[in-house]
């Protein structure tokens, strides 16, 4: 895809998914049972789509830890969601999913904390970054958003495993967007390298992710795991994930997103669903969009593309490559 296809198709999709979801109705969680002694990890949790998702769990009395790379923000938010909600239990732990070591030492000091895992949600994601590396070597938007969350899943399916059971499914949530439809997985170059487009690297991270959701369910499900994988699509949603595209998109969202973008809370209710519904108990590899499940693009359920990403991506990683039923 060449880099002006990329972005024209991008844009096009964007517009269709602004127009669908503004004449549909938008979709509202039920009230939730308190989750009193339940565990979760939000990646990006200290803004956005993250900090709704954070703050809604923390009011259901989950014990909450936003993983981000700002210690700042981070802490900041610890703070409103705590006064926001009255619970307690809300922590922030540095994790750089740029940085495959750091991902490695976010689940190091985790573990330490001895804690259950009930849901994990893999929100953190970068878009349409100029071209650029991480220190090991791979492209932004397939290190930010695919590789640093398939490191982070795999290193915490054990505490994962460990709490859920046959009437309470432990959960693991990924996002992903509507860009998944025009993305493509190049096996030959996953890092984008040649004739690098933003928009192409972007909508192929989002694609990975939901190949990876699909896959991870497999393999979850083979192993007798009471653990469940499902991919959301926010929606188009009125977050700072915007800064790199042009003025011109710049001054409509500016004008528009208060008629057509959801807002952060409202593209925050998917994830929740996914998290927590009892309608999703025991029940994974679906696309969720809009509190529905819905199809994805054709290609996400090549099971062999799933399989052969997999492969390569625990190469990248330097995970051993096992099979199906024994993941």
């Amino acid at each position: 895809m060449s880099p002006l296809s990329a972005c024209a198709r991008v844009y096009a999709l964007g517009l269709r998914a602004l127009l669908v979801q503004t004449l549909g109705r938008r979709y509202t969680p039920a009230v939730l049972p308190p989750q009193n002694g339940k565990v979760v990890i939000v990646t990006g949790g200290a803004k956005g789509i993250g900090y709704e998702t954070a703050k809604h769990l923390a009011g259901l009395g989950m014990h909450v830890i936003i993983a981000g790379n700002c210690e700042e923000s981070g802490q900041q938010s610890v703070r409103r969601i705590i006064q926001e909600t009255g619970n307690n239990k809300v922590e922030f732990m540095h994790l750089e999913l740029a940085s495959m070591q750091s991902v490695r030492q976010f689940v190091e000091r985790f573990k330490a904390k001895n804690l259950l895992l009930h849901v994990l949600v893999n929100n953190a994601a970068v878009m349409l970054v100029p071209q650029r590396y991480t220190e090991d070597g791979f492209e932004e938007h397939f290190a930010v958003n695919y590789l640093g969350h398939f490191l982070l899943t795999h290193l915490l399916l054990d505490p994962l495993r460990r709490s859920g059971n046959s009437d309470h499914n432990s959960r693991v949530v990924i996002l992903s967007s509507a860009t998944h439809y025009i993305g493509e997985i190049n096996l030959a170059d996953l890092q984008s390298r040649r004739g690098y487009s933003s928009h192409g690297a972007y909508a192929q991270s989002k694609l990975a992710l939901v190949l990876f959701s699909y896959q991870l369910q497999q393999r979850l499900a083979a192993d007798g795991s009471y653990v469940t994988s499902n991919v959301v699509d926010p929606g188009v949603v009125s977050t700072d994930l915007y800064k790199h595209t042009t003025w011109l998109f710049k001054l409509c969202k500016w004008l528009t997103s208060w008629l057509l973008f959801k807002t952060p809370s409202q593209g925050a209710s998917t994830v929740i669903y996914a998290a927590l519904s009892p309608d999703l108990e025991g029940s994974g590899g679906f696309y969720l969009n809009n509190g529905q499940k819905e199809k994805s693009a054709n290609v996400s359920y090549d099971e062999d593309l799933q399989t052969e990403l997999w492969a390569r991506t625990c190469k990248l990683l330097g995970i051993p490559v096992r099979p199906v039923n024994a993941s």
